[in-house]
């Protein structure tokens, strides 16, 4: 499981002309799921999600969590984040989890989110959709549970 992990000021996601999910500060998390992966890997990944001590405390150090400063969390699935790319030119995505078995472990992701208490938004699963990101800093992570 890979998560793409954006500190934002906003963030907002659009289907057609649909506003679906809008979170204010915290953070984008850009969500794929491999072939192989577990609820082990869905649990470690959400938990370090809202662990990771990614924005400024009061001294303008990185120390606090999105737990910490009570920040939004949007999560949208992406499966291209296991495109393979090195052979070719077009992507090959077999790493990708089927459709099913990936929904499903994606909802189990944000269930976990939902645990923390914090205000938690998602995309729309299998859609095309338009992610407006508010990048701060910027500040992108890719987490991997292995």
């Amino acid at each position: 499981m890979r998560v793409v992990f954006q500190r934002v000021k906003k963030a907002r996601v659009t289907v057609g002309d649909r506003v679906v999910a809008e979170i204010g500060a915290g953070a984008v998390l850009l969500v794929g799921i491999r072939r192989d992966d577990t609820s082990k890997d869905v649990e470690f990944l959400a938990r370090k999600c809202l662990g990771l001590r990614v924005f400024e405390d009061g001294e303008g150090k990185m120390n606090l969590s999105v737990s910490d400063i009570h920040g939004d969390l949007l999560a949208v699935s992406q499966f291209t984040l296991y495109g393979d790319t090195r052979k070719g030119r077009r992507p090959s995505f077999t790493d990708a989890a089927p459709p099913g078995k990936a929904h499903q472990l994606y909802e189990e992701f944000v269930s976990v989110l939902r645990t923390s208490g914090l205000r938690i938004q998602k995309g729309s699963f299998g859609e095309l959709m338009l992610v407006e990101i508010h990048n701060d800093g910027p500040v992108t992570l890719i987490i991997d549970s292995r």
